[in-house]
């Protein structure tokens, strides 16, 4: 039987981030998969093309410059 559960590397040791149904001395074997860090810019190169082929991009830019025409606000009274 296998778990996956969350763990931190602190101080040398794995902590798991959730308890476990261990007992003392029972021996288990660890897959590390680490996540990748989302710092700094690289998330952004991570999702460049995500939309790629789904939205037409004109048609897109088309509805946002003629929604901009539009006149939503009452005339201020001067």
């Amino acid at each position: 039987m296998g778990t996956t559960i969350k763990a931190r590397f602190s101080g040398g040791s794995l902590k798991p981030l959730e308890p476990v149904a261990l007992r003392e001395g029972d021996e288990v074997t660890v897959t590390i998969a680490s996540a990748p860090s989302a710092s700094g810019a690289a998330w952004l190169e991570r999702t460049a093309g995500g939309w790629a082929g789904l939205i037409d991009a004109e048609e897109l830019k088309r509805s946002i410059y003629e929604s901009r025409l539009l006149a939503t606000r009452r005339e201020p009274r001067l």
